[in-house]
């Protein structure tokens, strides 16, 4: 199988990343799309707010607010995740596929 071949579950392959099976809805997608654009809004604020000195407490809150929209996006993602592509690959019998999304979950749970 070349690098750029879809794999037994006709996922595209390339440079190590994976295609989902089942399509992100378009409301899911301009949603994503929506937080993810007010994220990079806030951290070209605080990339400002740097290299105007301003004070730390005023840009560690800034910090914290992008920190916590990223998360809440991660957290949109993962039951996303859980709900279709994990769900689809325990319907076609892959098991271990459990063990990554509890990986997922770890890495998020902090």
């Amino acid at each position: 199988m070349s690098e750029d071949s879809p794999d037994s579950q006709g996922t595209q392959k390339a440079c190590g990343c994976h295609h989902k099976a089942t399509p992100r809805s378009q409301q899911m997608q301009d949603d994503l799309q929506k937080r993810l654009n007010r994220v990079i809004g806030q951290l070209n604020g605080v990339k400002t707010m740097i290299d105007d000195n301003r004070y730390c407490g005023d840009v560690l809150i800034q910090l914290s607010a992008a920190e916590s929209a990223v998360h809440s996006i991660s957290a949109i993602l993962l039951q996303n995740h859980l709900e279709t592509c994990v769900v689809e690959q325990i319907e076609q019998g892959n098991t271990q596929i459990i063990d990554e999304a509890m990986q997922l979950i770890k890495k998020f749970a902090r």
